[in-house]
């Protein structure tokens, strides 16, 4: 069975309220379009329950490839970036790479690194690598980290951001008027103001002047293209050969970025194509960081999958960022060999399941705390958990979110006298940074610092305006809401027949794939006698299960159906009633069918 240290988290019979099996709407047009097309009936049921509304090409969704990826040149700002970076490398200049310290600007920080030294041949000597600190810099272009840069030896005469930046203006302008160019490459939205004015060039896609056609491609995708684009200026200059490869292998790092920060999988062309090569790219294990994964996970962990990157590639690299500085993350996924590559996953391995404990103290105390929103049927929840940890806040908001069905934002302590910082997770139907832009519109002295997309967002509170914060975000999200009846609620495809229960049936959905954020893995339901079940992992929390239904009986697993020392609430000759995905359950070169259940309630 694949190993597994992180999980998307299973729905708790005790802990949380229990949610409510609903089966997704079906746009019939789609359906019947999917099916002309020649989608089989489960496939088209699938494509038209997570797109509804959509009326473009199907073929670019379905049968995602590079070639439906728009032009570099279509970003604005982008040919000016992509010039100053030729520049820099071809009159040897000093360059910073700064980079958030998430998975999205770690993979960023990679592409670009890799780029600059591997394919333009700038010297190791004249890069400096830029990553700020989550607790004692906080998110962007920070004060500490112009400082920091400031006293880099060379000077950097030019500094390139991923995954940051277009809310900085303030810092870009400190490092302008000393001499330093700034191109922001970021996804972020942008402030009402626009583009950071005195950054040299600011490519985002999200820019009302920007013709890329895709605004939900991540930090790293940006980043990718622009370097794309920066290899093509060289060329023109004759400053490199036309044979330069290409940057197609660093869509392995581009896959694992996209996936682990959330952007949309759904009616995105340009993030399905490089998640889907990307993982082409991996599952070749040139690279150590993926033999090192690879290796730790067990054999039959390969090939790796999207769920894969986002419950085991991304957990691992973000919780170094979270727990301490991000660099041993940068290192295992730069490492040149083996050896390297194990020692650095030694360190992300420890601080995960640190992160775990921390996790678990603080959303326990979250949960407790958000009784006051829940009785009060506030339409989000707001918790100050004044001992909790800064960088473990939105894995936190992430279980409130799934326990309670509505938006979350969690604060702790920040490290500048009298702030608090917070970390939001959305649910569909709001757009998280919509809200906070409408807050600092009600409130501007409760918000001096936010930014974010739709799904999750950072914000930066003082201590004395809390409350006026929290009345003004309640107010802006209730307003997007509209009343909307608030639940937690299990989004399922309805049920498989006794046939469906297959590997053939795991390998029609596969077809579709790759899934995620807005293009969510399928989850079905069903009624299932208990044939057999015993608790299972180190501490009991996990269950092995047989579950039959008419002349089929299948082997599950449900991942953190417990608390530890809990026991089932039922017995075997039960019948439960569960929302469970399809998994191949590979083991000593043998594949078999095994239901991973998600949710199960006694009937």
């Amino acid at each position: 069975m694949t190993a597994v240290t992180d999980l998307p988290q299973s729905t708790l019979s005790s802990s949380t309220t229990r949610p409510r099996l609903e089966p997704r709407p079906v746009d019939e047009a789609l359906y019947a379009r999917a099916q002309a097309e020649g989608l089989s009936e489960l496939q088209a049921r699938l494509l038209a329950s997570r797109l509804p509304g959509y009326r473009g090409e199907l073929l670019p969704l379905i049968a995602p490839s590079l070639r439906y990826l728009a032009h570099p040149e279509k970003l604005a700002d982008g040919r000016r970036a992509a010039e100053r970076i030729a520049q820099a490398v071809a009159e040897g200049e000093a360059i910073g790479i700064l980079t958030d310290y998430d998975v999205d600007g770690i993979t960023s920080h990679v592409v670009i690194r890799r780029t600059l030294v591997e394919l333009f041949g700038v010297p190791e000597g004249k890069l400096h690598s830029l990553i700020g600190h989550r607790i004692h810099d906080g998110y962007g272009i920070s004060l500490p980290l112009v400082e920091r840069t400031l006293a880099q030896k060379p000077f950097p005469t030019l500094v390139i951001t991923a995954d940051c930046g277009s809310s900085d203006e303030p810092r870009i302008a400190r490092l302008k008027a000393a001499g330093i160019d700034v191109v922001v490459s970021d996804h972020h939205a942008l402030p009402i103001e626009g583009p950071p004015s005195s950054a040299f060039a600011c490519v985002n896609p999200t820019r009302d002047d920007c013709e890329y056609p895709d605004k939900t491609i991540a930090g790293c995708m940006v980043a990718w293209l622009l370097m794309s684009l920066a290899r093509g200026v060289l060329i023109e200059w004759g400053a490199l050969s036309a044979s330069t490869p290409k940057l197609s292998p660093w869509l392995s790092y581009v896959a694992l970025g996209t996936v682990a920060d959330c952007v949309s999988l759904g009616g995105s062309p340009a993030n399905r194509a490089v998640v889907n090569q990307g993982l082409k790219l991996i599952n070749r294990m040139d690279a150590a960081c993926w033999r090192a994964m690879a290796t730790r996970l067990g054999a039959d962990s390969v090939p790796f999958n999207a769920e894969t990157l986002a419950f085991q590639m991304g957990p691992r690299i973000n919780a170094r960022s979270r727990l301490d500085d991000p660099y041993a993350a940068l290192h295992f996924m730069l490492a040149e060999n083996d050896g390297v590559a194990n020692r650095q996953l030694d360190v992300l391995d420890q601080d995960n399941q640190s992160r775990k404990a921390i996790e678990a103290d603080m959303a326990a105390e979250a949960r407790a705390l958000a009784t006051v929103a829940l009785d009060a049927d506030e339409p989000a929840v707001v918790v100050l958990l004044e001992d909790g940890h800064a960088g473990v806040q939105g894995i936190v908001a992430s279980r409130l979110v799934q326990a309670y069905g509505r938006p979350a934002l969690v604060l702790t302590q920040a490290s500048a006298p009298g702030m608090l910082t917070g970390s939001g997770r959305s649910i569909d139907g709001l757009h998280l940074r919509d809200a906070l832009q409408r807050t600092f519109e009600l409130a501007p002295q409760s918000l001096p610092r936010f930014g974010g997309h739709s799904g999750a967002a950072g914000v930066g509170v003082p201590r004395d305006q809390l409350d006026v914060f929290k009345a003004a975000f309640l107010r802006a999200v209730g307003e997007q809401l509209e009343g909307r009846t608030l639940y937690p609620r299990l989004w399922t495809d309805g049920e498989l027949s006794t046939a469906q229960l297959s590997l053939t049936t795991l390998q029609e959905i596969e077809t579709l794939g790759p899934y995620g954020r807005e293009f969510d893995p399928p989850l079905f339901e069903g009624r299932f006698i208990v044939e057999a079940l015993r608790p299972v992992g180190a501490d009991g929390a996990h269950l092995m299960l047989e579950l039959s239904t008419g002349p089929v009986t299948c082997k599950a697993i449900w991942f953190r159906a417990l608390t530890p020392g809990e026991l089932p609430g039922f017995n075997v000759g039960d019948t439960l009633h569960c929302a469970y995905k399809l998994n191949r359950n590979r083991w000593r070169g043998r594949e078999t069918l095994q239901l991973m259940v998600e949710h199960a309630s006694p009937i």
